[in-house]
């Protein structure tokens, strides 16, 4: 799963974005009452991510200090579990801390182009990590795949085990490589780098 994040988050620690991915996938695999829950995870470039984003409610993460907001910490995976639930996006700095949750993302979309298909999260995440120096995570509700986009591209799909990978066409555009990840039960299909 590693060489298929490597160098996309520049602003952001790589066990950070990784962290970020299996927390994805777990939504993606089971999430509440054994259905996909759908989120949206940005991270890196936090300050400018913030100017492009409002609250939806009151944030339930305001007011705590960074130490108890860190994305590796199991309590914190745990309650991003269920604050997934409520609609809007989690807003994660580079190094590693949970800033905020149930944000509403105020980009221009009319810069991305992406398949047919794709939703209003989708659109979010391409459209903030076209802006921004940041990265954006997807999990997609009724597909159970979790997406990443990169300047406004996806440029990586993590679909949870499936029986027959032929009946997965991945929608990365550009030359794809596939690596079937046994030990995480989970296939990873990106965009093979330009170099």
């Amino acid at each position: 799963m590693l060489r298929a994040i490597k160098g996309r988050c520049e602003n952001c620690e790589p066990v950070v974005l990784e962290t970020v991915l299996e927390i994805a996938l777990t939504l993606a695999r089971r999430g509440s009452e054994g259905k996909s829950i759908g989120a949206l995870f940005v991270i890196g470039d936090a300050e400018a991510v913030l100017r492009r984003s409002k609250p939806l409610i009151l944030d339930p993460l305001e007011g705590y200090p960074p130490e108890q907001k860190d994305i590796r910490n199991g309590n914190v995976q745990g309650t991003i579990k269920e604050l997934a639930k409520m609609d809007g996006a989690f807003i994660v700095s580079g190094d590693g801390y949970v800033l905020s949750a149930t944000r509403y993302i105020e980009t221009i979309a009319r810069y991305v182009d992406l398949p047919l298909g794709f939703g209003s999260r989708h659109m979010a995440a391409a459209s903030i990590s076209k802006e921004t120096d940041a990265v954006a995570v997807v999990v997609s509700e009724s597909e159970g795949i979790v997406r990443l986009f990169d300047d406004g591209e996806l440029v990586a799909e993590f679909i949870p085990w499936v029986s027959n990978l032929e009946l997965v066409k991945p929608r990365i555009r550009g030359e794809i490589e596939k690596i079937i990840d046994t030990t995480k039960n989970v296939t990873v299909m990106f965009r093979k780098s330009e170099s």
